[in-house]
């Protein structure tokens, strides 16, 4: 193979990677804006649609790891064809729907498909690029996740105002059809012989039925009653999901997840640390996307709920490739804690909300919060694998990004819970409705911060056992892209000291 040849098949897979996490990640960060207009086109309540926002994450927890594995058995080229497959087909399922169930059918195969394109993209481009190379390929990578999450948003809020919801999703297929293209013609097939060829098909499954009981519970739990038989029942096949997962775990040739990691306590409270930083951010942008646009709150039209969201998202991107020079100068978990400090601030004052608060309120406490997850982020991801031995980083690693599909998930489901119990109790008890979606807010927002005041708990369990990153350029891409993918940093397989 030629030079030139061989550039343009690296800059093929650079191409159909960047531009498939981009699509993906601006997608999801896109459907919270675009879940009123849905509901007043297809008469679902939004309650209901939140189940397109946690089935994609509950789905994509169960995947996220498994899809590596079946790329790297099966080859990832492969795979990630199938991904971008799924993806057009969720996006043409979703655009046609004229029910809310079409809709979250869709949202459940769309978080497969994500999920794969996400894991296996970064694999083929890892493959395909060598030394500094590669470095700049998963910079590159990493910069466009950023991108696509920041600008989804804005994004779903144009195109609902100029096309409808449905405008999004027709054009993500399109977008995926050209990815797809671009593979084929460029990108080579690769996979991992040394690999055992088992897939833990087990653990996938009981990831899932592990995390849709409770979602289910979270989600119904104030209709039926948090002491009903049905919440029980729910709560109860959970837990023996769980049991079950821990039993398969303990007992297949490749474990989804790696038990003996779990005595690593570096590895276990950064993980939980970024499972706390993706739910407590996706479930604000969830309930901030409704209340904007309530009539009897702000009543903003999607366009300015995008718009309105700029703060969270600009301040996320801005601070993050910041935070590693910082890290490298007092200390990785003194920046987590700091950080989640003042999110917790952040939601505080956003507990505080009154009926009468005007949007230039909102704008200072979303900048903090934004703030504090960016400085929670990029070193909680480093530490996750940093801590751990050169051979457990690819474990460490998909350990780390099903938490973030999983603290999504239970996150924005306790949140709509919250939410909209706390306004519908309020309404019943006579009070207006423009109050009654201020005190749901509100009540969100107050968990939200206990939730970030642990955050800084774990930065203290996680302790200084394992080996800093050095602040470079690399370690400030993938600080930026660290709320949505856990990507490799200077101090990446150092081990725990």
């Amino acid at each position: 193979m030629t030079a030139t040849s061989t550039a343009a098949k690296t800059g093929g897979v650079l191409a159909a990677t960047c531009l498939s996490t981009l699509v993906v990640n601006a997608n999801t960060s896109a459907v919270s804006i675009l879940l009123p207009a849905i509901s007043q086109d297809t008469g679902t309540s939004v309650n209901t649609l939140q189940w397109a926002v946690t089935g994609y994450s509950l789905i994509g927890a169960a995947v996220i790891v498994t899809s590596g594995s079946l790329g790297d058995v099966f080859g990832r080229r492969r795979m990630f064809q199938l991904g971008l497959l799924l993806f057009v087909v969720s996006c043409v399922l979703i655009g046609l729907s004229t029910s809310g169930a079409g809709v979250i059918a869709g949202r459940f195969i769309q978080g497969a498909a994500g999920s794969t394109i996400l894991a296996c993209g970064l694999s083929l481009l890892t493959v395909a690029n060598s030394g500094d190379e590669q470095l700049r390929a998963v910079s590159l990578w990493g910069a466009a996740a950023a991108v696509g999450a920041a600008a989804g948003p804005l994004i779903g809020g144009v195109l609902v105002d100029i096309t409808g919801w449905q405008g999004l999703f027709w054009i993500d297929a399109g977008v995926g059809l050209v990815c797809m293209a671009i593979t084929w013609r460029t990108v080579e097939e690769s996979n991992d012989p040394s690999r055992p060829r088992s897939i833990d098909y087990g653990g996938t499954v009981l990831v899932a039925l592990t995390l849709g009981p409770l979602i289910l519970a979270l989600s119904q739990g104030s209709v039926w009653g948090w002491t009903s038989l049905a919440t029980f029942s729910c709560l109860l096949l959970t837990v023996a999901a769980g049991v079950g997962f821990v039993a398969v775990e303990q007992r297949v040739a490749v474990p989804l997840l790696d038990l003996a990691l779990l005595r690593n306590r570096v590895l276990v409270a950064s993980t939980v640390a970024i499972l706390i930083g993706a739910g407590t951010i996706n479930a604000l942008m969830y309930v901030l996307s409704l209340w904007f646009q309530d009539p009897s709150s702000l009543g903003f039209t999607p366009l300015q709920a995008g718009l309105a969201t700029l703060p969270a998202t600009a301040g996320l991107v801005v601070v993050a490739p910041l935070v590693p020079r910082f890290a490298a100068r007092i200390g990785g978990r003194q920046v987590v804690g700091l950080g989640f400090a003042i999110t917790a601030a952040g939601f505080a004052v956003v507990g505080l909300v009154d009926a009468d608060w005007r949007y230039g309120i909102f704008v200072l406490p979303l900048i903090a919060i934004a703030v504090g997850m960016g400085m929670s982020n990029g070193p909680a991801s480093s530490a996750s694998t940093a801590c751990v031995p050169a051979h457990q980083v690819g474990s460490a690693s998909g350990v780390s990004n099903m938490a973030r599909y999983v603290g999504a998930a239970v996150a924005t489901a306790l949140a709509a819970t919250i939410y909209s119990s706390v306004t519908a109790n309020r309404v019943d008890e006579g009070i207006a409705q423009g109050e009654a979606l201020a005190a749901g807010l509100a009540a969100t927002a107050w968990v939200m911060a206990v939730f970030s005041v642990a955050g800084v708990a774990m930065a203290v369990v996680m302790g200084r056992r394992y080996r800093a990153a050095q602040g470079t350029l690399e370690d400030s891409a993938a600080a930026a892209s660290a709320h949505m993918h856990t990507l490799p940093t200077s101090a990446t397989g150092g081990g725990a000291r």
